[in-house]
């Protein structure tokens, strides 16, 4: 995951925790990244569809940003119920 360990001080989820706490998790390896990149995928979805942009659009637009990520993976990620 680019920049979620890089010390340039970015907190990808400075709404949940602040950036200490976000800082002092990351730099003693407790901060799952993927579920955190699961966690901005599903984020920006909500935000997208909240523009009135469809469904596909929105996923097309976030595997722009995410390129690994096939369609069908984005989709799972932002339809899955969360634990």
């Amino acid at each position: 995951m680019e920049n979620l360990n890089s010390n340039d001080g970015c907190n990808p989820i400075s709404e949940l925790i602040n950036d200490d706490v976000y800082n002092l998790l990351t730099s003693r390896g407790l901060i799952d990244e993927k579920s955190v990149r699961d966690y901005q995928i599903r984020k920006k979805f909500k935000d997208l569809r909240a523009k009135k942009i469809s469904a596909s659009d929105a996923i097309e637009a976030l595997r722009e940003e995410y390129p690994y990520l096939q369609f069908d993976t984005i989709r799972k990620i932002v339809y899955q119920p969360r634990n």
